[in-house]
């Protein structure tokens, strides 16, 4: 597939992501203490095959590999997190040197090879010490992520200036504390709203605190969200896709952008919030760009004995469906950078994450080939071109996973990466789309130095 890269900038960030819990290992060394996933991990029957992180792909240990195979790949970027319970291991309090010094060195390599990082302060890890004193439902947890986020923006603000307060935050609420299918595993929905708030006022403090500590940093957050769709055009089901999207989407954009939370899902949820006077202006802080992670969209149906908010998913006949059994429709990512630049005004964007799961075969020769996994690269590259082309301040994108990884619930099961990882041996290899997203990359930089 042509991809039409003339409307993206000739400084256009191209990247890989990951996530400290799914690809560091090293759980109990140097200093760092136990996240909620450690703990929810250990809980036999949470997460498939009873598998955990405490390898994970150890990149502890193979960082300096890592970077080499980023470099192969000729990427510009690189989007990591930060994992907490090695820094503050104790969720405040004292600052572990060890951990802090992971995260200098790898600072310091990356830009020494080209790749700028992109930190992530906030993907999923809560140290459990913070768990046990509550966890988010608190208030004072907002207030330990502000104290962490300045220790670190005090440490790599020199060398760092690409920013992200939280990951997620509805995986971390919803999933996390309404389902039960993440991390740590609630089903009281009182928690879950609670948390979402909190998060968002974290989110806030964290803003400000990165900002004092590095004045030239640009800082945002990431947020999955989704396209939904109605599943007929009862007027139950477009109400049901209506609190959908207030659930997965309008409720994490709209008070970010001092818009309040959404009043008509308040009503759905029910729950009082725990507003004090000044969150608000706090949670809309001023932002230097959004994060995007788009995988799939949703279709929905009116479901009125459902939890919060009430929908259940259809699937839509006709519609290929990657190994995660998630649907591919690559027009929910142009249609939501342009809902993002025209409702939001977003004058920045990135794609933070998008990707795809497949079940991947080594083939005798050594090689991978995933041509599925190409052509939804392709076809999702070729969506942000045109939401590009008409309008989308679009600066960067960067593929969900640079490696095969703990895939949270999941464990090892799923494979997202562009480079197959070996959980036996630890062997990397660049799979077929790795090597096609490198020539999309030098395709793009060529025509960028052609045009300067």
């Amino acid at each position: 597939m042509t991809i039409d890269f003339a409307a993206l900038p000739h400084d256009f960030l191209w990247g890989t992501a990951t996530a400290a819990y799914q690809i560091e290992g090293a759980v109990a060394e140097d200093g760092r203490a136990p996240s909620i996933w450690d703990t929810f991990s250990h809980t036999p029957g949470k997460i498939a095959n009873n598998d955990n992180g405490d390898v994970a792909c150890d990149h502890y240990h193979r960082w300096r590999e890592d970077i080499d195979l980023m470099r192969q790949l000729g990427t510009n970027a690189y989007r990591l997190s930060i994992a907490w319970p090695r820094v503050v291991p104790g969720g405040d309090g004292p600052v572990n040197a060890k951990g802090l010094a992971f995260y200098d060195q790898l600072v310091d390599a990356l830009l020494e090879a080209g790749i700028t990082p992109s930190v992530t302060l906030y993907h999923w890890d809560l140290p459990q010490a913070l768990q046990d004193r509550g966890g988010w439902p608190e208030r004072a947890t907002a207030e330990h992520f502000a104290a962490y986020a300045s220790v670190v923006a005090e440490r790599l603000g020199d060398r760092v200036s690409h920013w992200a307060t939280l990951n997620e935050p509805s995986c971390s609420s919803w999933i996390g504390h309404l389902e039960g299918k993440m991390a740590p595993g609630w089903t009281d929905l009182t928690a879950a709203v609670r948390t979402s708030y909190h998060l968002l006022l974290g989110h806030g403090l964290a803003v400000q605190a990165i900002r004092a500590a590095a004045p030239d940093a640009q800082v945002g957050i990431v947020n999955n969200l989704s396209t939904v769709y109605a599943a007929t055009d009862r007027e139950e089901d477009v109400q049901a896709a209506r609190r959908h999207d207030g659930h997965v989407n309008r409720w994490w954009l709209d008070p970010i952008h001092g818009r309040d939370f959404p009043a008509d899902m308040r009503e759905v949820y029910g729950v009082e919030l725990p507003e004090q006077p000044g969150d608000l202006e706090t949670i809309a802080a001023p932002l230097d760009w959004l994060g995007l992670n788009y995988y799939f969209p949703a279709t929905v149906a009116d479901d009125p004995r459902g939890q919060a908010p009430r929908v259940r998913s259809v699937r839509r006949l006709g519609v290929p469906r990657t190994g995660m059994d998630w649907e591919v429709d690559a027009s929910g990512i142009e249609t939501l950078l342009l809902r993002l630049t025209e409702e939001y005004g977003a004058r920045k964007l990135y794609v933070t994450e998008n990707g795809s799961a497949y079940p991947d075969v080594v083939r005798p020769d050594g090689t991978v080939d995933d041509p599925e996994r190409q052509d939804y690269l392709e076809q999702h590259l070729a969506a942000c071109a045109s939401a590009a082309r008409k309008g989308a301040p679009l600066a960067g994108y960067f593929a969900w996973s640079l490696l095969d990884n703990f895939e949270w619930a999941y464990g090892y099961e799923k494979r997202f990466g562009l480079i197959h990882v070996d959980y036996d041996t630890q062997v990397r290899t660049i799979k077929g789309t790795g090597h096609r997203y490198a020539d999309i990359v030098r395709a793009h930089r060529s025509k960028a130095q052609r045009a300067a």
